[in-house]
């Protein structure tokens, strides 16, 4: 595909070829596998540095499949997913080892859609956030205890409240919860996976700017999934449309707005609510 590109900043991510595809089985213990469904065809795109790379698509056209490829929670079946490391060195993220690939984790992190569901109900707010620190072996006690207050004070909570449980939260509050696990070994980049889609819409505005306020202070790049194109029009800096699993048009946020050019992401345009109805019949 030959996508329209735009913005400044070095890539700082590289996908190539990226194909992947599940097994599916029928029913019972010892089922077989039946066929295979393929999530992603031929993804070629690149991520720059301090960019937000908006990533839009309905349900199921392999969205959040991408994103967990490059933070390495799946492996493509085939392809590239280039690296660069602060170094200027280049790794290939999708054949490295799982020892190999714990550096690159911790500088490329993920945030999951549901607040509710992402957070371990039996563990604290500090166990939680720590973790991360503990699995890394980057801190311990007093020191552990200490990183994980400043990190959820700068998300918009009380360092008070590191040793809840995430039942004594409000969605909005388990969403800064999970952005402060992911930033606690200070990434280069971060995955939001449907950040804001499962929060009220007074919530999102807060997450958002929240998200906007730490990209400035920690110079971070991200992956900004979402099938919300207004919420992506107020965050993004690129856009990339997905469908069926292919990249079908890539382009600089104001150009796409103004004048897509496939199908797919004018119908995604078109249902985008107009709140002034006055305006609703001049829509093309």
């Amino acid at each position: 595909m030959t996508a329209t590109t735009g913005g400044a900043g070095q890539p700082l991510i590289g996908l190539s070829g990226i194909n992947m595809s599940f097994a599916l089985r029928g029913n019972g213990l010892f089922a077989r596998t039946t066929g295979m469904l393929h999530v992603l065809r031929d993804i070629n795109l690149d991520i720059r540095q301090n960019e937000v790379l908006g990533l839009v698509g309905e349900s199921g056209s392999g969205k959040t499949t991408l994103g967990r490829c490059i933070v390495g929670i799946y492996r493509p079946d085939t392809g590239k997913i280039r690296y660069r490391r602060t170094d200027g060195t280049e790794v290939d993220l999708a054949r490295l080892s799982e020892k190999e690939l714990q550096p690159c984790q911790r500088e490329i992190r993920m945030v999951f859609q549901d607040p509710f569901s992402s957070l371990n109900p039996r563990m604290t707010i500090l166990q939680i956030v720590g973790d991360p620190l503990l699995v890394n072996r980057v801190a311990s006690g007093s020191d552990l205890e200490d990183r994980v207050a400043v990190m959820i004070r700068r998300v918009g909570l009380q360092p008070g409240m590191i040793r809840r449980y995430p039942h004594a939260f409000s969605g909005g509050e388990r969403q800064r919860i999970a952005i402060a696990r992911a930033l606690i070994l200070s990434p280069r980049v971060v995955i939001a996976d449907e950040a804001v889609s499962a929060l009220d819409v007074s919530i999102r505005a807060q997450i958002l700017d929240l998200l906007r306020e730490l990209k400035e202070e920690l110079a971070l790049t991200y992956l900004f999934i979402s099938h919300d194109l207004s919420v992506v029009e107020s965050m993004c800096d690129r856009v990339a449309v997905m469908y069926k699993g292919e990249i079908v048009e890539l382009a600089d946020r104001d150009r796409l707005y103004r004048s897509p050019q496939h199908d797919y992401t004018r119908s995604l345009l078109s249902a985008v609510p107009i709140p002034d109805p006055r305006l609703r019949s001049i829509r093309r």
